[in-house]
Parts: C-alpha cells; structure tokens; sequence
C-alpha cells in the first residue's frame, strides 16, 4: 500500500502553500475584519491555473484530479478558511454541473471563463425554506416560448455577488409528472440578467471573508438554451456532482484541524506557565495528541474518497465518511486549540479564534452532518444481506 502522495500533488501542493504564503496569509486578517472577498487575489490564481484543478484541459483546467485538489486545498485552507472556502465552492458545485451535463456551447460560453478564473462562478440550491430536503425548493421555471421564466429566492449562496461572478446556476421545479412528484431543472443565470438581483452580504459567526447572499429571481426570463442537462432531471444531476463538493469541504475541514493542530503545538512549546513550557504539562500533551491521530485519520478518510474518485469507482459513501469525520474532527481541534491558547485564542488578533469561528460551518455546509448519517447508514444497511 502506497500512502505517499504522486508527485504532481506534492508539487501543485508547494506551488499553493507559497502562493498562500505570499498572497493569502499576511491579509487574511484584515479580510476577516473588513468581510471583503479579495477578488484580486482569486484572479492571481486562475493566472496559475488553479481555478479548474477539476476540469478537463479542452474547457480550460487542467484536469488534476481529486488527489491534487486535495492536496491543494490543504495548503489554500490552512491559510484562509473563508477564502478556501469560496475556491472550493467555486471549484465543484459552481463548476461540476457545466464541466458534467453542459452541452459544447455551454461549456465554451460560461464553463471555460469559470476554470480559467476569470470569473468566479457560484450554485444556487438553498432556499428560505429547503436546505437539507434538496426536494423541497418552491423556486420555479415554466417555459414560455424559447425562454424560461424563473421565479423564487435562493438562500446562503456563496459567489453570486462579488465583481467578477460570472453567473450562478440554480436548481429549480419544472413542473410535476402524472404521480406528482415534482420535476427538476438545472439553469444557469448571467450576472446582470433582468429579473436577477442579489441581496446585501450576510453578516456571519466565520468565513467573514466570503460573499454571502440571498438570491431573488422575479419574473427573470433566460433563454431556452440555458438549461444544464435534461429537463426534469435537475435533482438528480445535482446529486451526482455534490459527493464531489463534500470531498472539498472534508478537505477544507483537514485543512483546518491540521492547522489548528500546528498553532497549538507552537503556542503551547512557546508559552511558560509555572516556570515551564505547557507541552511539558501531561494534560496539554494528550489533547495534542489526540488532535494529531484525530488529523491522521480525518487524512486517511479524505485521501481515500479522493483516490475512489480518481480511480473512476463508486465514492459516494466515502465521501460521506470523510465529510463526517473530518469536519467533527476540525470542530473538536479547534477547540482544543483554543483551550490551549487560553485568552491569547480569545482574542480576535489570534489566528486560531477564526479557525473557531470558522469550524462549525463544515458540519452544515454540503449536507448536513446528519444527512451524512443518513446517507452512511443507507449504504451500510443496503449491503447488508437479507435473510428469508
């Protein structure tokens, strides 16, 4: 069993923790305090080709894989959470859906610009009443001639309002079939479309970096051909690209125990208390060292569901234990971190305090941790054999 990491990985990895370094690290902070997304330095990374790690090289990325997008992500998010998170966003569920089911004119269009960088592009699912029931939106297309007519509001959505967002697709009732059940489609909205408005920024616990809006759609009318995919199976081409989206927030979540754990450790060989450092105090030690064996095993989970992923095999279930895990194990880093930090992780100057902050959105974010439960749990039982 080989466990090291190829070595494209570890390159795009050293290519993004100095790019984090340089552009991400020394401004994080102040981000945090203005909640302003850095567009600029979003810009500088599709300069690098790192905005299409996921998308095939004919639509403008570079077809890394998941193992490299992992990779990467763990050196992106153990500089900036909230930035992280919007490439991540950015990365799959804003992309995915147009690199998967888009037609060539779709992806030439609206795809290429979002995996060169250009733009940044975002995913409308959520709404003021749905989240974790996906089938539950009220926001509604009904054609009319060669044009769809959208109508609803969308909530929480990441992406959609910043200076260079080039759209966002949306999941949205087509109608109903003859037993009821509602119908789905997949539509992509340009920035600027009549009837498209964005709310203010949403003011946050973390990610005070990241844009944040609510989304209303009155009477917004888009051609036909910006319909993803088939008509009346937007849910389910939703679905297939989402267990893509909770290995990149499982690896955002490893990104932050990771570095929660690195920041206790250097506070805690630094810091005197009782005329001895802390890492010489038995209770200090076994939280590092919990937190450490809970990071290598959120590691193993997270780079299992990426080499699924990259092999071509079944990886939904994995990517729901690595979602699960890690970000419960980025939780319980954090506040550990804090613990050992003392008033000094208190405070908001401290690194560690936004990583707090930050934390407990992965356990909500791409389906909540109870819907990875649920998912974990059906797979299980469905592999279970059934005795007459």
């Amino acid at each position: 069993m080989d466990l090291d990491l190829p070595a494209e990985a570890l390159e795009l990895q050293k290519l993004c923790r100095d790019f984090a370094a340089a552009e991400i690290e020394p401004y994080a902070e102040s981000w945090s305090e203005a909640e302003r997304f850095p567009a600029e330095v979003f810009l500088k990374m599709g300069e690098l080709d790192l905005t299409g790690l996921l998308i095939p090289q004919e639509h403008g990325g570079t077809a890394a894989g998941y193992l490299s997008y992992v990779a990467a992500m763990e050196a992106i998010g153990a500089a900036d959470q909230s930035f992280a998170a919007c490439w991540n966003a950015h990365s799959t569920i804003a992309s995915l859906p147009l690199a998967v089911f888009g037609t060539d004119e779709q992806k030439r269009r609206w795809l290429t610009p979002l995996a060169q960088g250009t733009h940044i592009g975002a995913f409308g699912l959520t709404e003021p009443t749905a989240g974790s029931d996906a089938s539950g939106i009220r926001t509604t297309a009904r054609r009319e001639g060669d044009e769809w007519v959208i109508d609803g509001t969308k909530m929480f959505i990441t992406n959609a309002g910043t200076e260079i967002s080039l759209g966002v697709t949306i999941l949205a009732v087509t109608g109903r079939n003859d037993d009821g059940a509602k119908r789905f489609g997949t539509f992509f909205i340009p920035t600027g479309t009549p009837g498209y408005s964005v709310g203010a920024p949403l003011r946050k616990i973390g990610w005070h970096a990241m844009d944040s809006r609510e989304l209303i759609f009155e009477n917004c009318r888009i051609p036909a051909e910006n319909l993803i995919g088939e008509e009346g199976n937007g849910l389910r081409q939703f679905l297939d690209v989402l267990d893509a989206g909770r290995i990149s927030v499982a690896a955002l979540a490893l990104s932050l125990a990771q570095e929660a754990l690195r920041l206790a450790t250097a506070h805690a060989a630094a810091r005197e208390q009782f005329g001895k450092p802390l890492s010489a105090f038995q209770a200090v030690q076994h939280m590092i060292a919990d937190m450490a064996t809970e990071v290598e095993a959120a590691r193993a989970l997270v780079y299992r569901a990426a080499w699924l992923a990259d092999n071509g095999r079944p990886f939904g279930q994995a990517a729901a234990m690595a979602k699960l895990y890690a970000s419960e194990a980025a939780n319980r880093a954090a506040g550990a971190s804090v613990q050992i930090h003392g008033g000094y992780g208190y405070i908001r100057e401290s690194k560690i305090s936004r990583l707090y902050a930050d934390a407990k959105v992965l356990e909500i974010g791409e389906g909540t941790n109870e819907i990875q439960r649920n998912v974990i749990a059906r797979n299980v039982l469905r592999a279970v054999p059934h005795r007459a």
